[in-house]
């Protein structure tokens, strides 16, 4: 039975463990699949902003699609630019590791980890922020700008501020393991049970 100094303690140990430290960048030094699709999808994002608060409202519509196609991958790992940049030679750094049928490109959707929520996160904002542009203010379309800039950056420079939050809210990256807020190896098979960082299961 532990003294409450103790339990304190022990509490303050797995807070350490269990809190994540620095910050979330993604890999920079190649184009591989998934980065590239950020940045394509920010300028499509940038692009059709721009038509329809200069142009017309119902280029939004762009934003939307890139919206419901977001959300597509996080669900079911199918993503169309994914698979056209792999015809390309680009290569994926979160592909799934499951052979397919005329090998194409799947996200990994084995577990919600943060890359996967990020797609589900921005996906479900653009979609409700560009129906609020045809329904209520084309204001709205300030916000849809900004996630565009905010995935181009992203792309650019391996910097998210969404990442980071979900990273501050317990979410794992992948694409940055040693970040992850347990300290676990990102394809541990303990990852389940492993808390503390000191120990790596391969």
């Amino acid at each position: 039975m532990l003294t409450a100094p103790q339990a304190l303690r022990r509490r303050e140990e797995i807070d350490r463990m269990t809190t994540p430290t620095g910050i979330y960048i993604v890999p920079t030094h190649r184009w591989y699949i998934e980065r590239t699709v950020w940045l394509i999808a920010g300028f499509v994002l940038l692009g059709s902003t721009l038509l329809a608060a200069l142009v017309d409202p119902r280029w939004i519509l762009g934003v939307t699609a890139t919206g419901l196609v977001s959300i597509n991958v996080a669900f079911t790992g199918f993503c169309p630019i994914g698979n056209i940049l792999q015809m390309l030679g680009f290569e994926p750094m979160l592909g799934s590791k499951t052979p397919t049928r005329r090998n194409l490109y799947f996200l990994q959707t084995d577990k919600w980890y943060l890359e996967r929520r990020i797609y589900l996160t921005v996906g479900i904002n653009i979609c409700i922020a560009s129906i609020l542009v045809l329904a209520y203010s084309p204001w709205w379309t300030l916000f849809t700008g900004f996630v565009g800039c905010a995935m181009v950056w992203f792309a650019a420079t391996g910097y998210c501020v969404l990442a980071n939050i979900l990273l501050w809210l317990g979410a794992e990256p992948r694409l940055n393991p040693q970040l992850m807020p347990s300290g676990r190896c990102a394809d541990c098979t303990q990852s389940a049970v492993c808390l503390s960082g000191e120990a790596k299961h391969g």
